[in-house]
């Protein structure tokens, strides 16, 4: 008996098999991936401080998502106990923001998004103990693989970078977290309803110190340059993102996010000329970082294989 492609991609009960949704989570995450590393760009065009732009970016995609009927039905089928967690997860959202935006304004695009590939270290660390898995060989390998790509990058930088790149890691280490908890909370939750509460805390937790401050009322330009970061950039890539989740875990959403910085140096190079201010040391460094996407799903094969 023959079968089509179709037939053969879904399972007994006519729905398609884990595999077939399994690899369109894949696809999904390369997109947002595409769209994450314009938002470093982004950071660089909008000439707001780093609290007001992740304030008002923040606020915008909130301001979108209450027009959305979906929203408010999954918001009333959701329980007062998952609004607390995701409003907590919202304000490390918040957090990650304002370090990776700080690192841009400080340093360059470059350095912000390399340090981003450290996330899939900590995630190595933090999420076995969050999901209550034991750790993995093979993901601490592949983070200390890391490690001297890091020291690499740090040493082709210009000093006064530097404090650019330990924000950095500080926005790393929270995207580790706040990605974990949203692969333990967000499974059976609307993502749209998800993605306002998380954004909602942290148009509260950034937006009270951006007002107390002076709010900033963006220029033309950037306040289009906002609405295309909201929008594509965050409200669209947030919510597949976090619908993938059911399907892939913290620790390969994260080496897979480990791209991201291929897009926005290239980039930034393109637009900016930041390869002036960087030595060949960070570009290899960045490169054994970016090989641990590579090596991840070689390495754990191996690892299954062995044990």
């Amino acid at each position: 008996m023959k079968f089509s492609m179709r037939q053969t991609e879904r399972g007994s009960s006519g729905y398609p098999t884990h595999a077939v949704l399994q690899r369109q989570a894949y696809l999904r995450l390369h997109a947002c991936v595409i769209l994450w590393g314009v938002t470093a760009i982004l950071g660089r065009l909008i000439s707001l401080p780093a609290l007001q732009l992740v304030a008002w970016r923040m606020a915008l995609v909130v301001g979108v998502l209450l027009v959305v009927r979906r929203t408010w039905g999954g918001l009333r089928a959701m329980s007062l106990r998952s609004i607390v967690i995701f409003l907590g997860i919202g304000c490390v959202v918040a957090g990650h923001w304002y370090a990776f935006y700080t690192s841009i304004k400080i340093s360059n695009a470059s350095v912000a998004v390399s340090c981003l590939g450290l996330g899939s270290i900590f995630a190595a660390i933090i999420e076995p103990v969050l999901m209550r898995r034991p750790h993995e060989r093979a993901e601490l390998f592949l983070g200390v693989l890391a490690v001297p790509g890091v020291v690499l990058i740090v040493g082709g930088v210009p000093l006064q970078m530097r404090l650019g790149i330990v924000i950095g890691v500080v926005a790393a280490l929270l995207s580790a977290i706040f990605t974990t908890l949203n692969k333990r909370f967000a499974t059976n939750n609307d993502p749209f309803s998800i993605t306002c509460i998380e954004m909602a805390a942290g148009v509260v937790v950034l937006g009270i110190p951006a007002i107390l401050s002076g709010l900033t009322m963006p220029t033309p330009m950037d306040a289009v340059w906002l609405l295309v970061l909201a929008v594509a950039c965050t409200l669209l890539p947030f919510v597949m993102w976090i619908q993938s989740l059911r399907y892939v875990s913290a620790f390969s959403t994260l080496l897979m996010l480990n791209l991201e910085p291929v897009y926005a140096i290239l980039l930034a190079a393109v637009l900016f000329k930041e390869y002036e201010d960087l030595t060949p040391l960070f570009y290899i460094g960045t490169g054994i970082v970016l090989l641990t996407v590579l090596l991840q799903p070689h390495v754990r094969r191996f690892a299954r294989f062995t044990t």
